[in-house]
C-alpha cells in the first residue's frame, strides 16, 4: 500500500501546521517540514516541541530564508525531501504541500488512487512552446542571471537585468536539458525522488544554472523529472486542486465550498482560508474517514459559486458609515486605472513608475502584492483595505508625499469607483479596453468554476455568449457613471490617440505620454 511522505513548506500558523502534521501522520503517512527561516523562532520552537514525540514527523536539516521567485524555494524543498528520504525508508510517494493545503479526499481514497497506477504526477510543459507563461519575462528567466528578489529588491533586480541586457551577457541553457514548466505542487514516487537527488549531486552545472534563474520553483523539478523518468510514467497534472482568478491570484476557499471541493478530481486543495474553521474541521475529519467513493462532477457547484460571487461583488464596496464624512483632500488627484485584464494595467503602472514621478500602485483592493509602501499594518490584508478604503488612499498620498496617486481597479468594483468619484478630491478615470475573445472567456469560465477540466466542449461553448455579455456589461456600467475626466486607451486606438488620452489623464508632457503609449507589449495577453 502507498505510504506518503508529505513535503510541507510553511512560514506561518504553527497551530495549523501541528494539526496538519498530526492529521496526516495519523493515517500512517509521514511529514517532512521546512519552516521558513524568516519566520519567528518562537513559532518554529512551538512546532518542534509539539511534534517531538511523533515518529512520523521530521524536519529539514537546514532552514532557509525563502523569497518569492528565488532559488531559495527550491533549496528549501530539496532540504525537506532529503530529510524525508533519510527518515522514512517505507515511504513510497513524496507529495508537495503548503501550509494552507487541506485534503479533499480520505486517506484511503488517496492511497488507493496512488496504488492504482505506478506513475509520477507533475505538471511538465515545454517552456518555450507552451503558453504556460502568459505575461512578462519568458526566455529572459533563463538566459539572464537573477541574484536579487524582484519584490523586495526591485531596483537591484531590474538594474542588474538591464545591465546584462545592454552588455549582451546572456548564457546558454545546458545542452542536454529541455526546460519544462508547471505548477510546483507535485507527487513523485520514491525511485523518482532518489533519481532527482542523484541528478542534483552529479550535475552541479545544472544546479548552478537554475540557482540564478527566475522563479525556478516552476521549472526545476518540472525539468529534472522528465530527464530521469520515462515520459510514459509521468502524468502531466497536479493532484492538488487550485483555481486562479482572471488576474492570476489563487482563489481562496471558504466554509460553503465543501461540496464543491469533494467533487474535484484531486486529493488536496489550495488555498483554504485560515478563517474557514468549519471547512477545515470537515476536511480534517474527511481524511480520517473510511470513504473510498467520491462522485467527480463540478459543473453545478462551479455555477453556484460563480452566481453567489457575483452577488457578493455588488455589496462588497458599499459605503461604511465611518467613511461617509471622510475625504482624500480637495487639493489631491486620484488617478483610477480601470481594467479587467490585470496584467495589462500592471504593465502601464510599471511604466508610469519608471518614467514619471507619479506613485502608481496595482490592485490594492484585490491582492496583497500591489506595490504598496509600508503603512503600519493597514495594508497587510485585503479585508482591512476594503474596510478602510478612504483612509488607506489618504495614507498613500501621505506616504508618497505626492498630490497625485494612481491606483488600479477592476471593473466589477463599480461601487468602489463610484465612491471615490463622489469624493471632494479630483478624480480621473482611465479605462483600458479589453477584448474578450473565445479563448479568454473559456479561461474565465474555468477560473471561476463554471466548468471543469472534464466538461464537454459543447457545454463550455454554450456558456461563452452569456459570460462574455456579463464581462462587457461591467465595462458599460463604468462608462455609464458619467465621470467628467474620463479617458480610454485601447490597442485599436493607435499609439497617437492613446498618447493623447494618457497625456490628459496623467497631465504629463506629450513626449512622455507617447513613451508610455509605446510601452512594449502593453496590450498583449
Amino acid at each position: 500500500m502507498a505510504r506518503i511522505a508529505f513535503i510541507l513548506l510553511c512560514h506561518k500558523d504553527p497551530k495549523g501546521i501541528i494539526a496538519q502534521a498530526r492529521r496526516l501522520t495519523g493515517s500512517g503517512d509521514y511529514v517532512s517540514i521546512h519552516f521558513d527561516a524568516r519566520a519567528k523562532a518562537a513559532d518554529f520552537d512551538a512546532i518542534r516541541t509539539a511534534l517531538a514525540d511523533n515518529p512520523g514527523v521530521t524536519f529539514a536539516a537546514r532552514r532557509i530564508k525563502c523569497g518569492w521567485g528565488e532559488w531559495s524555494l527550491v533549496a528549501a524543498t530539496l532540504e525537506a525531501v532529503r530529510a524525508a528520504v533519510a527518515a522514512f525508508p517505507a515511504a513510497t510517494h513524496f507529495y508537495m504541500l503548503s501550509g494552507d493545503c487541506m485534503p479533499i479526499k480520505s486517506a484511503r481514497y488517496a492511497h488507493d488512487f496512488l496504488d492504482a497506477e505506478d506513475l509520477d504526477y507533475i505538471e511538465s510543459f515545454d517552456f518555450f512552446e507552451s503558453d504556460w507563461i502568459k505575461t512578462g519575462f519568458k526566455e529572459e528567466r533563463l538566459i539572464y542571471r537573477f541574484w536579487f528578489n524582484e519584490r523586495t529588491q526591485k531596483s537591484l533586480f531590474y538594474g542588474s537585468y538591464e545591465i546584462q541586457k545592454r552588455l549582451g551577457l546572456t548564457r546558454k541553457i545546458p545542452a542536454d536539458i529541455q526546460v519544462m514548466i508547471g505548477s510546483q505542487w507535485w507527487c513523485l514516487r520514491r525511485q523518482t525522488v532518489e533519481n532527482v537527488l542523484a541528478f542534483c549531486d552529479s550535475r552541479r552545472d545544472v544546479m548552478r544554472f537554475f540557482a540564478t534563474s527566475w522563479i525556478p520553483d516552476e521549472t526545476f523539478f518540472q525539468t529534472i523529472v522528465p530527464h530521469v523518468v520515462p515520459r510514459r510514467e509521468i502524468r502531466t497534472r497536479t493532484l492538488t486542486f487550485l483555481m486562479f482568478t482572471d488576474y492570476g491570484m489563487p482563489v481562496t476557499f471558504h466554509n460553503d465550498h465543501y461540496d464543491l471541493l469533494l467533487g474535484q478530481d484531486y486529493l488536496f486543495a489550495r488555498k483554504i482560508s485560515a478563517e474557514a474553521i468549519t471547512l477545515r474541521e470537515r476536511l480534517g475529519a474527511l481524511w480520517k474517514a473510511d470513504e473510498a467513493e467520491f462522485p467527480i462532477s463540478n459543473e453545478a457547484a462551479g455555477l453556484y459559486r460563480f452566481l453567489t460571487q457575483r452577488g457578493r461583488i455588488g455589496r462588497r464596496f458599499g459605503q461604511r458609515f465611518w467613511e461617509a464624512e471622510g475625504s482624500l483632500g480637495r487639493d489631491r488627484t486620484l488617478l483610477m486605472i480601470v481594467c479587467k485584464k490585470w496584467h495589462v494595467a500592471k504593465r502601464l503602472t510599471a511604466a508610469i513608475r519608471w518614467h514619471t514621478d507619479i506613485p502608481a500602485v496595482n490592485y490594492l483592493f484585490n491582492e496583497i502584492e500591489a506595490e504598496l509602501p509600508d503603512m503600519g499594518g493597514i495594508e497587510t490584508t485585503v479585508e482591512k483595505r476594503e474596510r478602510h478604503r478612504r483612509a488607506l488612499v489618504r495614507m498613500l498620498f501621505d506616504q508618497f508625499e505626492s498630490r497625485r496617486v494612481a491606483i488600479c481597479l477592476d471593473p466589477s468594483a463599480l461601487g468602489l469607483v463610484q465612491d471615490f468619484i463622489e469624493d471632494k478630491a479630483v478624480t480621473r478615470v482611465l479605462l483600458i479596453e479589453s477584448d474578450f475573445d473565445d479563448d479568454y472567456v473559456r479561461g474565465h469560465i474555468a477560473r471561476v468554476g463554471l466548468a471543469g477540466q472534464h466538461s464537454v466542449p459543447e457545454r463550455v461553448n454554450r456558456l461563452i455568449p452569456a459570460v462574455r455579455s456579463d464581462l462587457e456589461h461591467e465595462i458599460e456600467r463604468i462608462r455609464d457613471l458619467g465621470v467628467g475626466e474620463f479617458q480610454t486607451i485601447s490597442h485599436r486606438n493607435g499609439t497617437e490617440r492613446n498618447a493623447d488620452a494618457l497625456q490628459r489623464f496623467l497631465d504629463v508632457p506629450p513626449d512622455l505620454a507617447m513613451t508610455l503609449a509605446q510601452t512594449d507589449y502593453l496590450f498583449d495577453d
